[in-house]
């Protein structure tokens, strides 16, 4: 795997310590995280702040069973259409995600034939992630969670079976970097969206979602005009093939709980936290 992540940022030990928290029956001791990655309290205490914007002891709240419910109570989102054209460029991953486009219906149903898909592997904060793009923009990213990369691999591919691919993760490094915050640039990262036009529609919505709020599967199915196919919006978020870009872990169920994630509940709360984390920093620095 490349190594580009871990280099700029260190994501490779905050990966490490994620799992340490997660894995955890309650806190984890500041200089227990520190020993376990191999630091001084003081060093790690720093690189994770530089990281999250908050020390590993807040970060630990994020990660809680009830911050689901919290996020629906403080940070839910109503997606209608005059409150989503207010979000237009709210929250950093919309202002690195601005620009998508979606393959035609007919493209579609051809099964991705025609269609050069590149692809690689790249370390980042929730663990080695799987991404893919064409030359118009990502179309799949995946983690690797409790699974193996072959079996990361497979997942993807089988949703283009006629689509070609090949391994040249250099041809996307720009765009992972720049979606990871691993690198400062103007960059925006493109997505291309390849699926069929009523999970296009799912996915559409999950981009009005700005970054450290949620919504519910009952709200995406108003929001799309289909107000009673909330079991059919939630397989359509489950099939979503390009994770953390469009970002499917900040749908929940009314009942505040996480609901599935495809590649993981670990990855969906470790991505919710890291949102959240940095969404209050980010408010307290302005209003500060």
């Amino acid at each position: 795997m490349t190594k580009d992540l871990s280099d700029s940022y260190h994501f490779h030990v905050m990966r490490r310590a994620i799992d340490v928290i997660d894995a955890a029956d309650g806190a984890v001791a500041l200089e227990d995280l520190a020993r376990e990655m191999g630091m001084s309290g003081a060093h790690f205490q720093r690189l994770f702040s530089q990281w999250v914007g908050v020390s590993p002891k807040r970060y630990q709240q994020y990660l809680t069973l009830d911050h689901a419910r919290r996020l629906l109570a403080d940070r839910f989102t109503v997606l209608d259409t005059s409150h989503a054209a207010n979000l237009s460029g709210a929250g950093r991953l919309h202002d690195l995600f601005l620009r998508w486009e979606a393959m035609s219906p007919g493209d579609y149903a051809r099964g991705g034939a025609g269609l050069q898909i590149s692809w690689g592997w790249f370390d980042s904060p929730f663990g080695p992630a799987l991404v893919m793009g064409t030359a118009r923009g990502i179309c799949g990213m995946g983690f690797l969670g409790d699974g193996t990369e072959a079996e990361a691999m497979q997942d993807l591919v089988q949703r283009w079976p006629h689509a070609a691919f090949t391994k040249d993760a250099a041809v996307l490094r720009p765009w992972v970097l720049a979606a990871f915050g691993a690198q400062a640039s103007d960059l925006k990262t493109p997505i291309f969206m390849i699926g069929a036009p009523f999970q296009i529609k799912v996915w559409e919505a999950l981009l009005r979602i700005p970054s450290g709020h949620v919504t519910t599967y009952s709200e995406i199915a108003a929001a799309i005009g289909h107000p009673r196919a909330v079991r059919a919006v939630g397989t359509a978020v489950g099939r979503n093939p390009v994770s953390w870009l469009i970002p499917c872990h900040r749908a929940l169920r009314k009942s505040g709980a996480l609901g599935g994630y495809h590649w993981g509940l670990p990855v969906k709360r470790a991505l919710l936290a890291w949102e959240g984390a940095r969404a209050d920093h980010d408010r307290e620095t302005i209003e500060g």
